[in-house]
């Protein structure tokens, strides 16, 4: 009964926090692991979380427990104290991490964040996750995360710099082209890898753009990175309505979030011939069934820094938003934006999860069974991570790709991984969230069993 108290509390906390990769698992052999997480205590660690998510993709393939063993357990974690002097002459001293999950694909691939509630378990449970989403679109990475316990809204530019040329000293035995390759996530940037960049290039004594990907153009960054993610979550959408024998000219759209992944998903579907017809931020939601000239909306909200006050549209709300009638739906916000409670007003054909975990394992459910094609989010808005890969190929040849050879690259990609999912899917009998796990940890063990134990 502890046991199974445990697995509860923690396919719960998956659900609520997993803000990386994917969502629920629906009933499979017995294991109605949706049910599992509601009406559950949401104060567990991540990594319990994500240990716990491993052991039921376990008891679905019926594998011998040795063979995932190893994979519950991170390769390396990395504490450091990482002292620095502030613009007032004090020193303080912050506590990072990197957490080396597993390796058996290729070199160690993960962002760096810098936020205040940063702490070792949850470093280790993006970093397992890392891992499968990596490995569901094949791309020869393991996953990694790193972090530093950090307000940097506290901090000055200078002091930012500071701690992070530190940071990358203290951790320059452990990163490298080959071995660990860091990327921007939470509160860290461009420039923050241009800062690690020159800190590992002049510790090794020349330059070595390799070892981060992310980077500014002017360093060796990818054409394309910027739009990637969204770009991703639009080809999927496409493989969807391709499936589903839709036909993209005059969907009808709609984009809940307007930042950069929201944007640029709007942009690729309007130009796959997509219409527009619901956007939003943080300040509204606005409506239009004739479409909007995303173009255009794009520059009032940099002018403007929000979508309120466009010129055209009806303002609704959000939650409005989410439940107007459309063939595609971009969830590109927060997580958690679909629940339960709210599931059953979806009138959506496809979801394509532009953002991390934006729906609830009982709404992932209630979805299903209306026969919404939803698209996780591991397999939704992997296009970041795959033009990262492109990032890290193009420094180590010394090359540098149109951003058009990077979009066909991308969508070669990504039309593979979806087409993978749902044959795993199939396969199993189970919706694309599973199927997308299944075929993650699958290629994960794989691997790992063909090198063997060493001794």
């Amino acid at each position: 009964m502890a046991r199974r108290a445990k697995s509860k509390k923690c396919l719960k906390i998956f659900a609520l926090i997993y803000a990386t990769q994917h969502g629920a698992l629906k009933v499979y052999k017995g294991i109605n692991l949706a049910s599992l997480c509601e009406s559950m205590p949401e104060n567990t660690n991540p990594y319990e979380a994500a240990v716990e998510q491993l052991e039921a993709v376990e008891k679905i393939l019926g594998l011998d427990p040795s063979l995932t063993i190893r994979l519950k357990h991170p390769r390396r974690v990395i504490i450091v104290s990482v002292p620095v002097r502030m613009d007032n002459g004090e020193i303080k001293v912050f506590t990072g991490y990197r957490i080396q999950h597993c390796h058996a694909r290729g070199p160690f691939k993960g962002g760096i964040r810098y936020h205040p509630k940063v702490d070792i378990d949850e470093v280790k449970a993006l970093a397992m996750w890392m891992t499968w989403k990596c490995a569901v679109v094949d791309i020869p990475y393991g996953g990694a995360k790193g972090g530093v316990a950090v307000d940097t809204k506290q901090l000055s530019k200078n002091e930012i710099e500071r701690l992070t040329r530190r940071y990358t000293a203290m951790l320059f035995d452990d990163i490298g082209p080959f071995k660990d390759v860091p990327a921007p996530d939470m509160y860290t940037d461009a420039q923050t890898m241009a800062w690690i960049m020159d800190t590992y290039s002049q510790l090794k004594g020349y330059i070595v753009p390799e070892v981060v990907t992310g980077k500014p153009i002017e360093l060796g960054g990818s054409e394309g990175r910027r739009e990637a993610t969204g770009r991703g979550a639009a080809i999927c959408a496409r493989e969807a309505a391709k499936r589903m024998g839709l036909k993209m000219k005059d969907l009808t759209v709609v984009v809940q979030g307007f930042g950069n992944v929201g944007q640029w998903a709007a942009a690729v579907l309007e130009e796959m011939g997509c219409k527009i017809v619901g956007l939003s931020d943080s300040t509204c939601g606005i409506y239009d069934p004739k479409g909007f000239n995303v173009r255009a909306v794009m520059e009032h909200k940099e002018k403007t820094g929000k979508l309120r006050g466009f010129s055209h549209g009806e303002e609704i709300t959000n939650e409005e938003l989410l439940q107007l009638e459309c063939d595609i739906l971009v969830p590109a916000a927060m997580e958690n934006v679909i629940t339960e409670a709210n599931a059953n007003k979806i009138r959506a054909k496809i979801i394509s999860e532009g953002a991390n975990g934006p729906s609830t394992p009982k709404a992932r459910e209630i979805l299903h069974q209306q026969g919404v094609h939803v698209i996780p989010d591991i397999l939704a808005n992997a296009g970041g991570v795959t033009v990262s890969y492109f990032e890290w190929l193009q420094n180590l040849h010394r090359e540098h790709w149109s951003e058009s050879v990077v979009n066909q690259k991308l969508e070669n990609y990504l039309v593979k991984a979806y087409h993978d999912v749902v044959k795993t899917a199939e396969e199993y009998k189970v919706d694309l969230a599973t199927g997308a796990y299944i075929l993650a940890v699958k290629r994960v063990i794989d691997a790992q069993e063909r090198l063997g134990l060493f001794p």
